[in-house]
């Protein structure tokens, strides 16, 4: 819980970054430290009040309620809703012990994230980004394309960053639509694509 001296002068001491793993979305790296999900993030402040602009990045909104408690930035500060309200594009949210804008303002460009073991369950045919990263890509004829190692979420489909075997900076964007993603195995660690026609000449660069 973030306490009301929050914004004193002097930072609070934080705690050792944890381990995790960079992801990006819509064009911006962000840390995601093992064991949790992205689920938001702060933009920018409003008004006097204490009001953080958040960009939502679930698919949950009950995750932004007064009364849950989500983990803040690298150091995984616990903190707790105490309003939340739309504005435009975005959410209007303050947090406990947040109550003036120079204490919002210190919270600018953290990210918020939920642990995985209070994710919500998911639809068949969708998946978390830390599961499919590391999979084994190939063709619908078996023959092994490279390895994924990034989601992009765009905002029209995700795109799913592929290293080319036959180098490891060539990379082949494919689209996640049901046209091109075949099948996804976490089990067996393979995803199963279907390259449409030019797909692998337009999408690969070196």
């Amino acid at each position: 819980m973030i306490m009301a001296d929050f914004a004193r002068s002097t930072p609070p001491k934080r705690s050792p970054r944890p381990r995790g793993q960079i992801y990006r979305i819509y064009n911006q790296e962000v840390f995601v430290p093992d064991g949790f999900l992205a689920v938001g993030h702060i933009v920018g402040v409003h008004g006097l009040r204490g009001e953080v602009k958040l960009e939502s990045y679930t698919d949950f909104p009950e995750r932004f309620t007064p009364g849950e408690r989500l983990w803040l930035g690298d150091d995984l500060a616990e903190v707790e809703i105490v309003s939340v309200r739309p504005h435009k594009n975005h959410l209007l949210i303050r947090f406990e012990g947040v109550s003036d804008r120079t204490a919002a303002e210190q919270l600018r460009g953290l990210w918020l994230f939920v642990a995985e073991e209070e994710a919500a369950e998911l639809e068949e045919g969708a998946y978390w980004i830390h599961d499919l990263i590391g999979l084994e890509v190939r063709d619908e004829n078996g023959a092994l394309l490279g390895e994924l190692v990034d989601v992009l979420i765009t905002g029209a489909n995700d795109v799913y960053v592929v290293h080319a075997m036959e180098g490891a900076s060539r990379e082949i964007l494919l689209p996640a639509i049901p046209e091109v993603i075949l099948n996804v195995d976490l089990t067996a660690g393979v995803m199963t694509v279907r390259l449409l026609e030019g797909l692998l000449d337009a999408e690969a660069v070196d």
